[in-house]
């Protein structure tokens, strides 16, 4: 009997991690076996972690151990075995995964293109997390760009839409957009399609370590340590987009700008300061509002039609993978970890915030032929 290797994390432990080993159950008919290939590892993923009960994050692959949680990654993975007529055994797939050497999936709305996981316990989540791209038929797939897929493709979908959601709403009568974690992919994803608007400024915040690197992408007008925010006029025309969650930054920023016209929080990679004191409902100006991808594209697909989005974003993707993978300049460079062991100390490094910026985290769980 073959068997799934999972990578567990204590919910509301986040520190604690286990890996576990399950005997494959026979599948059913209708459903579809997967390999999972490889998966990234980003601080994107400690949101959904530290999110896991309040967003449902940990709903999609529930864990059969009590008080234990399957943090969902983004990657590639092949199909083993099928007992679904439309689904071919060594078919490659692009989504949303357990991080787990493999996955059980019950494929419906199929199309060309894509299918979705039709598993009973994901009927009520959000469907942008429950589709499946199939990589022969997928306008952003490229075989010798997965790693980059992987790492950058679900977070550039977010900042593409933060920008568009700005531009939407006019920026909320701002002229300019305050981004923390700067050096986040999110974040210079974000800046990068914020710095093609017209009369919009973009500063980068960042800690003082990762101030050059920021500055190196070219997409922020301005970098300013955490530190240097005296450096902005207390009267600036400001959006706040916080890809951190930091309490005490985000107090500085609401109590220094008297002309904060919006505050948005993207995620929370500060785990242990996500209840602090002035997070919430104490803050001076505006109250921080939880940006939610999945409503502005429920919103422009309603308004655009689904070929339409589908269309603008594969362009500003193209657009993007350009810069980021400039041989001269390359703002990113996959790192890759193999094994229980391995996956459990680059989830420690990337927990704890640290770490080179041009570095992505590019794991494996399954075992390679010959034992690794």
């Amino acid at each position: 009997m073959s068997t799934t290797t999972s990578f567990l994390v204590r919910k509301g432990e986040l520190a604690t991690t286990q890996l576990h080993t399950a005997t494959d159950q026979p599948l059913a008919d209708g459903q579809v076996r997967v390999r999972i290939d490889s998966f990234a590892l980003t601080s994107n993923n400690i949101t959904y972690a530290a999110f896991g009960d309040a967003m449902s994050y940990w709903q999609f692959f529930p864990s059969t151990e009590e008080g234990w949680g399957s943090i969902p990654v983004w990657g590639f993975a092949s199909v083993v075995q099928s007992l679904h007529p439309g689904v071919a055994a060594g078919e490659r797939l692009y989504g949303y995964w357990p991080m787990s050497s493999g996955a059980v999936l019950s494929p419906d709305r199929l199309s060309p293109g894509r299918f979705t996981d039709a598993a009973a316990h994901r009927a009520e989540l959000p469907a942008v997390y429950n589709q499946y791209f199939r990589c022969n038929a997928d306008p952003l797939y490229t075989a010798d760009t997965e790693d980059v897929q992987a790492l950058l493709r679900p977070l550039f979908i977010t900042s593409w839409l933060i920008d568009d959601f700005m531009a939407d709403n006019d920026f909320f009568g701002a002229n300019t957009m305050l981004l923390s974690s700067a050096s986040s992919k999110t974040a210079y994803g974000t800046a990068f399609q914020l710095h093609q608007r017209e009369g919009v400024e973009v500063i980068g915040l960042t800690s003082a370590a990762n101030v050059a690197f920021c500055e190196s992408l070219g997409c922020y007008h301005r970098v300013l340590s955490y530190d240097a925010l005296d450096d902005i006029a207390a009267a600036t025309p400001c959006v706040y987009v916080d890809f951190a969650g930091n309490a005490g930054l985000r107090n500085a920023i609401h109590t220094r700008f008297s002309n904060l016209k919006y505050s948005c929080s993207i995620g929370g990679t500060h785990v242990e300061q996500l209840a602090a004191k002035g997070a919430g409902k104490d803050l001076a100006g505006p109250r921080a509002t939880l940006f939610f991808a999945p409503a502005q594209i429920k919103k422009r697909t309603a308004e655009w039609g689904a070929d339409e989005f589908g269309r603008r974003m594969v362009a500003a993707w193209h657009h993007f993978l350009a810069s980021v993978t400039d041989a001269k300049n390359p703002w990113l460079r996959a790192e890759h970890h193999h094994g229980g062991e391995a996956v459990q100390a680059a989830y420690a490094q990337v927990l704890a915030g640290k770490g080179d910026p041009r570095i992505g985290h590019v794991l494996s769980l399954y075992k390679q032929p010959g034992g690794l």
